[in-house]
């Protein structure tokens, strides 16, 4: 496995990067905004390609890198259902897992630090964002942060890992790296609390300074959705109430770009053909045998995904590849169902 922990020196900030294999794909955790053409040079010399990059939560103390990286390599961006900010390609909840090739990590909901923190889990390691800190926890005083729940977060689910799980944190103030749950349990000075009502007392009297930066990398990190519009003329992104018109048209073919696990959850378009997202480069290929068989005849192609930043990032790139015709659902198939429009499972 290719793993790399990357530290930005003015937030003390940890970004992962991680792929099964030198040429594959990768995940990128927690980037840091000033260092996207960084991770994009490390990468270009490790041959990877970038499909995924997931933050752990709204961070108060930079700008996360997510929105660039999306612009730069069309990845899908990844964060948990609860966040605020306004688009992500994909939100994930407790209990599904964040896929690329050769690896998958099982997604925690820990909230505590913020309403939307989560942990990100592979074996042996865990990245814990700002939930678990080496010798330290989240401060839970802003952003709908709550003591009781972050206890409930360390005590009831990471501290219930094996001792030897190496424990990857979002920040770290004193130079150390990385950290195991055993130590943390014995060593962690927050984590020595007899009770829930002694780890609130504790959260609640810190009385920290707030972050230099927390006024304007809040607000930009929940500002970060792809323009499902922006570049693209009327007739290239419809909202539902317009698409809906063409469901049962011979000569449109509908394409969802979700991942099968989203659609086993989640249901799909009556018709739709499934090409999942970082597939569709090579199924677009006119010399591609797929691309006869899915797009032959087809006068107009309705790409859609999850919430419309994947769909309207593969209009782009079909009429870079000379297709014609193409146009996305704007808002995706969760607009889709909220409309209450039909939808096969």
């Amino acid at each position: 496995m290719i793993f790399k922990q990357l530290f930005d020196q003015e937030s003390s900030t940890f970004t992962y990067i991680l792929a099964s294999r030198k040429g594959g794909e990768a995940l990128i955790i927690d980037p840091v905004l000033e260092h996207v053409q960084n991770y994009l040079n490390l990468m270009e010399r490790l041959e990877l390609k970038l499909v995924k990059a997931a933050d752990t939560h709204v961070h108060a103390d930079h700008i996360t890198g997510l929105g660039e990286l999306r612009d730069k390599t069309r990845c899908i961006t990844v964060m948990g259902e609860q966040s605020p900010v306004d688009v992500v390609s994909m939100r994930v909840k407790e209990g599904d897992t964040i896929d690329i090739d050769g690896l998958s990590l099982n997604v925690l909901y820990t909230p505590g630090h913020t309403i939307d923190s989560y942990s990100f889990h592979l074996p042996g390691c865990i990245f814990t964002g700002d939930t678990l800190l080496i010798r330290g926890t989240g401060r839970t005083d802003f952003q709908s942060g709550d003591p009781r729940a972050q206890y409930d977060s360390l005590f009831n689910k990471l501290l219930r890992m094996p001792d030897t799980t190496l424990v990857y944190p979002a920040h770290d103030y004193k130079g150390e790296t990385v950290s195991t749950i055993g130590e943390e349990r014995l060593r962690n000075p927050r984590l020595q609390v007899r009770s829930i009502e002694q780890y609130v007392e504790l959260m609640n009297n810190l009385t920290l300074p707030n972050p230099k930066l927390m006024d304007v990398a809040v607000p930009a990190n929940i500002s970060i959705g792809h323009c499902q519009t922006e570049a693209l003329t009327p007739d290239k992104a419809l909202t539902v109430e317009q698409a809906s018109g063409y469901l049962k048209n011979p000569g449109v073919i509908w394409v969802d770009l979700r991942e099968d696990k989203e659609r086993k959850k989640e249901g799909f378009i009556p018709g739709s053909v499934h090409v999942p997202y970082p597939h569709l480069e090579a199924y677009i290929d006119r010399n591609n045998p797929m691309h006869k068989e899915i797009f032959s005849g087809a006068k107009r192609i309705f790409f859609y995904c999850a919430f419309g930043e994947r769909s309207a990032l593969a209009v782009r790139t079909a009429k870079e590849k000379g297709l014609s015709g193409v146009c996305h659902l704007i808002d995706g198939f969760d607009a889709w169902k909220k409309a209450g429009q039909q939808i096969n499972s």
